[in-house]
């Protein structure tokens, strides 16, 4: 059997936890850049969803009609996430082996909050004075980043970021295939995809959607002192009240130890929907 892990992750392919994971996992992985991003050429774009969902597409008919593949297990995070629901949910026929979907810090709410007076999030960084500044003056703002330790350009108008919004995350109560088990981790200290903004949290829609089905499941497991990335908290180290040493604490492997421990449950047909180790006393 095959591993397809979705890692659109804004980046790269090998982002964080993904690699990890793929090699620990008892199966054959295989992790790619969607078009734009680090090794796979084309125009990068913040908010299209539907060339993800085509790219996810494309990988899968190789994999399975070229290389005799079968998609077994889907892994995303973030957008990423996101996409890999759009793709099980438009493509049931393809996406027909599949028996698991881990989404992990995936965003449900793609519209702008609509509930006053709760910021929309979506265009928290286009309103950043220095890009709007920008985006009067040319149209667009430029945004930077470090991309597996090489600059990143790129320029985002408001109509990427209305584009971003106009995604349709509701599919997922209609469509989503009854029988796939549903891992969703989610940061307590997510800033990105906030889990205490006004309406609910999203990892918790995600939880009402998918919890209901049968004979699929649907796992929620929430990490305190995580944020959106798993990179986790800062270790501080203070005198007289200065820092003198700050270091994140890495979380990423239990984002691995969970899926691992996930997909061996599902292997077995243990896996019940509810919270994550229901049932289990937590080391405090």
């Amino acid at each position: 059997m095959s591993l397809l892990t979705v890692v659109r992750l804004h980046w790269h392919k090998d982002y964080l936890f993904q690699k990890r994971l793929a090699l620990q996992l008892p199966i054959d992985s295989f992790r790619f850049d969607f078009r734009g991003n680090h090794e796979t050429p084309g125009p990068w774009r913040l908010g299209n969803f539907n060339d993800d969902v085509l790219d996810i597409h494309v990988v899968v008919e190789y994999l399975t009609k070229e290389l005799g593949y079968v998609v077994d297990l889907l892994v995303g995070h973030s957008r990423g996430s996101v996409t890999g629901m759009m793709w099980l949910c438009q493509y049931p026929a393809q996406s027909a082996t599949v028996r698991g979907y881990a989404n992990v810090s995936g965003r449900y709410r793609l519209y702008p909050y609509r509930v006053d007076p709760t910021p929309q999030k979506l265009y928290d960084q286009m309103r950043k004075p220095e890009n709007w500044k920008q985006i009067e003056a040319k149209g667009y703002y430029e945004l930077t980043a470090t991309v597996a330790r090489k600059p990143f350009y790129a320029r985002v108008t408001v109509q990427d970021h209305d584009q971003f919004a106009s995604g349709d995350s509701s599919i997922v109560w209609e469509k989503f295939p009854q029988s796939i088990d549903v891992l969703t981790m989610h940061g307590l200290k997510d800033t990105v995809v906030p889990p205490s903004a006004l309406l609910s949290y999203d990892a918790f829609i995600y939880a009402q959607a998918l919890g209901a089905r049968s004979p699929g499941t649907h796992n929620l497991c929430y990490v305190e002192d995580a944020d959106h990335n798993f990179t986790g908290v800062r270790l501080q180290v203070k005198h007289l009240g200065i820092v003198l040493i700050s270091l994140p604490v890495q979380i990423a492997d239990q984002v691995v130890a969970t899926v691992l421990e996930w997909y061996a449950m599902l292997e077995h047909k243990e896996l019940k929907t509810g919270i994550w180790h229901t049932g289990v006393k937590p080391k405090l």
